[in-house]
């Protein structure tokens, strides 16, 4: 089922992990080389991130194996993926690895949520338009 909320500003957004999505969030930061506006982002979202037990993320909230869709705030594109496990993910089913860049960017965040991250291409703006669980 999607959901569809008002737009918020990221910057005034908890994230909401279960405990899986947070240690392995954890995991990228202690050993992932990161840019320092991603660095500084991401440490600020783990130290502020409100932790729940895995499989009890409210419906709207990305976590593992979620369907997302957003928007490029530049482009208007849309994309659509689900965050996978690495050993899962396929470009061509549209399942990204949950250590990819978008990945990393969108976890935590729930819908209509506005999300900066530091891409290989530079600081891309996002919405976060629609959010599905298995």
């Amino acid at each position: 089922m999607f959901y569809n909320i008002e737009n918020k500003d990221m910057t005034k957004e908890q994230l909401i992990l279960g405990l899986k999505e947070h240690q392995l969030l954890e995991k990228h930061f202690k050993t992932s080389v990161l840019s320092d506006f991603n660095r500084k982002k991401l440490m600020e979202e783990l130290k502020h991130a409100s932790i729940i037990k895995t499989g009890n993320l409210p419906e709207n909230v990305i976590g593992l194996y979620a369907q997302v869709v957003i928007e490029d705030l530049t482009s208007k594109k849309t994309f659509s993926f689900q965050i996978v496990p690495v050993e899962e993910a396929n470009m061509k089913e549209n399942k990204i690895s949950v250590f990819s860049p978008m990945a990393i960017a969108v976890l935590g965040y729930q819908e209509g949520v506005k999300v900066s991250w530091e891409m290989p291409s530079g600081i891309q703006n996002f919405i976060i338009k629609r959010v599905a669980q298995p």
